[in-house]
């Protein structure tokens, strides 16, 4: 599925090699019929006493019998990517530790090359694990912005398989800030996201029965931003495969391509920004245009975080994925250009969607949200986002379910100074709270929701509790007043 255009140039990560060799020593054997899950000796996987499954449809698979699946472990034995998740946990978030079991890496066949884990160059890889100890359920994720299979792996998968989950996550089908070249026409790189989660479920489902002798009791679906996304359309789309799911702050794409969307709230923050920072008589105007474009009072303060890390480039290259007409033959536009210039070339700070013709809102359509989803689903999502503002993503999407008729089947929690990335909570300690506890407290509602029918709490804004500390906020979030 790629765009024809030049390839994008490989990275090399070289403590890949190292971790190769570990894996390449520690593989099973993966024979035609699959087995039970593995026993226990003395806490450990007995792996010589079991068989792993085949992947269906996976072109390529390796199999490790591992003495701890969570990145206690897996860091050490290569089975992981620190890279792929870095930034996306607050530092002194806990490690679990004490889940044995059988790791799966593969990728199933696609034409892409950005993913260079686990010494291949191809896209579509996923990640599978299965404890020793399982509890019944499956977890499968989809990576954040534009990561690889590993990016949840703290954040969302350490947790789950301490709590006894099968977990499986995909890169999504393409990867790095090249994704965009992924597809034959505009939109086609972001579909690729929801076919690939869709394809892992079903081949996870089937793998988790092969390994356990038994179907997954339960399929949850989660993930954050670009991930949540996929949360959303999954139980929107393919409500059949999951019994539910836990968006966290996932980006917002509406199916007649109507906005807001991130192209109508970025071009204006790279318009009046520099203003802003300039200081003087302007300053204050930029601001109120900041403000009126989405970007909450009050996260002023990071501002320029954004601004030289992720504002630009994610306006640019989801704009070339959707709209590589804007400006001509140029490539993911052009970095920090200034607005307003008309001897420049187009620049993405001037960019305005609603202008645009209709073929932009056609591609925009491909990936759309409409609200009507078909299994329980929580949403959560920081009042400080300030890469994705609530007041022009969640907040809307929450009214399209309710305008659906879903609401009886939908609970959104906006979670008091919570941002898009819980690393700035350890920057920030004193403005900014992390949302990993307040997904793991809405992922527990939700199993409480689908096992004893207990609705969790109207949906509300989660206030930071007065005078707590950072380490209290990043191991509790309670959602119930």
């Amino acid at each position: 599925m790629n765009r024809p255009r030049s390839a994008a140039a490989v990275r090399t990560r070289p403590y890949r090699l190292a971790a190769v060799a570990v894996l390449t020593a520690a593989l099973l054997s993966v024979p035609q019929q699959s087995g039970a899950a593995e026993r226990l000796r003395d806490g450990k996987p007995d792996c010589a006493r079991t068989d792993v499954p085949r992947v269906p449809g996976a072109e390529v698979q390796r199999a490790a019998c591992l003495g701890e699946l969570t990145t206690a472990g897996t860091v050490g034995s290569g089975h992981t990517d620190p890279a792929d998740w870095a930034g996306l946990t607050p530092e002194k978030l806990p490690v679990p530790r004490g889940v044995p079991g059988v790791q799966i890496d593969g990728y199933f066949p696609d034409t892409s090359t950005t993913n260079t884990n686990n010494g291949w160059a191809h896209d579509a890889q996923f990640v599978l694990r299965l404890p020793a100890r399982w509890n019944g359920g499956l977890v499968v994720s989809g990576s954040p912005g534009n990561r690889e299979q590993y990016a949840n792996d703290r954040a969302i998968g350490d947790w789950a398989l301490a709590r006894g989950y099968a977990f499986a996550a995909t890169d999504k089908g393409n990867t790095g800030a090249d994704f965009h070249r992924d597809g034959r026409t505009p939109g086609d790189a972001v579909a690729e996201w929801n076919e690939r989660v869709t394809q892992l479920t079903r081949a996870a489902r089937a793998t988790v029965t092969s390994h356990y002798r038994h179907a997954p009791a339960r399929t949850l679906a989660t993930g954050m931003s670009n991930g949540g996304y996929l949360v959303r359309w999954q139980l929107e789309n393919h409500p059949e495969l999951y019994d539910g799911g836990v968006d966290w702050e996932g980006t917002l794409w509406r199916a007649g391509g109507e906005q807001p969307n991130l192209l109508t709230f970025l071009p204006p923050a790279l318009r009046h920004y520099p203003a802003y920072a300039a200081g003087g008589p302007g300053a204050d105007k930029a601001r109120k245009a900041l403000h009126r474009a989405g970007f909450p009072k009050g996260s002023e303060f990071l501002w320029p975080y954004f601004y030289e890390n992720y504002w630009d480039l994610t306006q640019r290259v989801y704009r070339e994925e959707m709209d590589p007409a804007f400006d001509g033959a140029t490539e993911a536009g052009t970095p920090f250009c200034a607005p307003g210039d008309p001897d420049g070339p187009p620049c993405d700070a001037d960019y305005v969607y609603g202008d645009r013709p209709a073929e932009v809102r056609e591609a925009v359509a491909k990936t759309g949200l409409t609200g009507r989803i078909g299994k329980p689903l929580i949403t959560l999502h920081g009042t400080l986002d300030t890469l994705l503002p609530i007041g022009e993503d969640s907040d809307v999407y929450a009214r399209m379910v309710r305008d659906a008729g879903r609401g009886g089947m939908y609970r959104y929690y906006r979670v008091e100074d919570g941002n898009h990335v819980d690393s700035l909570a350890d920057t920030y300690p004193d403005k900014l709270r992390p949302l990993t506890p307040c997904h793991r407290s809405a992922f527990t509602a939700l199993e409480r929701w689908l096992d004893d029918g207990l609705r969790p709490p109207a949906s509300r804004t989660v206030h930071r509790p007065h005078g707590a500390s950072q380490t209290e906020l990043t191991r509790h979030c309670r959602l119930t007043r």
